[in-house]
């Protein structure tokens, strides 16, 4: 996990929506390709689910991360 993941898990928290990468980088203030590769690993190790066109969404595995139900190394690399 990287610095950003978290502030990325920090916005769908507080937000429980679909967005884009940029969207998200807007709202962290991180530049939106470096936030879409992160939201891509991120969603190969199960914590977000891609929707069509390059919109993410919080996976149930994600939510459970969040509650801290989800052992961070339990997590696909």
């Amino acid at each position: 996990m990287f610095p950003i993941d978290y502030h990325i898990l920090e916005f769908y928290e507080d937000h429980d929506i679909q967005a884009s990468p940029k969207i998200v980088a807007a709202n962290i203030d991180y530049d939106r390709q470096y936030t879409g590769r992160r939201l891509k690993a991120l969603a190969e190790a199960g914590l977000f689910k891609r929707e069509g066109d390059g919109i993410y969404s919080l996976s149930d595995l994600g939510r459970g991360f969040l509650s801290g139900e989800v052992d961070p190394n339990e997590l696909e690399e």
